[in-house]
């Protein structure tokens, strides 16, 4: 799959758990850690626990291989790295406390309207 492709295929899948609020950043310009962020966010740690779940077996479906898996089901932020996607899934209170909208404000935002539900 392409990088593109990938981070579709990250926030429709978020999507599908109804994450909220899932925004993808464009770093290319601004970091090297990776092309694209994607941060989503759920009121409870279980469904953060489903919406990492539904990440990976999108993953899985699609043979893109995930480099790593950090945190647990029940926590308050797990992030899945695809290598040029990396994705982040906060439980509410946590993404508001680690901010990274504002710590990678001179990212570009993707516009993924067309790949969630309005």
């Amino acid at each position: 799959m392409e990088i593109k492709e990938i981070l579709e295929m990250a926030v429709k899948a978020s999507d599908s758990k109804r994450a909220e609020n899932i925004i993808a950043l464009d770093m290319k310009k601004v970091s090297i850690l990776a092309d694209y962020f994607v941060i989503a966010s759920a009121d409870s740690e279980r469904q953060v626990g489903a919406i990492a779940d539904a990440v990976l077996e999108a993953a899985k479906e699609n043979n893109v291989p995930v480099l790593r898996a950090e945190g647990q089901k029940a926590s308050e932020w797990i992030l899945i790295d695809f290598g040029d996607v990396v994705v982040n899934v906060f439980q509410t209170d946590q993404r508001k406390y680690y901010n990274l909208e504002k710590l990678w404000s001179d990212a570009d935002v993707v516009d993924v309207a067309n790949w969630v539900e309005a």
